[in-house]
């Protein structure tokens, strides 16, 4: 599990993927949360603006990110 430390109050969806090294691009990003490939705290998530706050947790293809303040 990697661990993504907020500078502000949050991340967005695709920038924690990207952070986190899971994607290459947020283009990248766009498409595999768009495609349905991305959980947030167990859903799926359609929406690659969602906001993460501490406590938040995604998983992409087998890799997990924890939101920390």
């Amino acid at each position: 599990m990697q661990v993504i430390h907020l500078r502000e109050d949050y991340i967005k969806l695709g920038q924690a993927l990207k952070a986190a090294g899971l994607v290459e691009s947020g283009v990248e990003a766009k498409m595999v949360i768009q495609d349905g490939l991305v959980r947030v705290n167990g859903d799926l998530e359609m929406r690659r603006g969602k906001k993460l706050v501490a406590g938040d947790v995604a998983e992409y293809n087998g890799q997990t990110v924890k939101i920390e303040s």
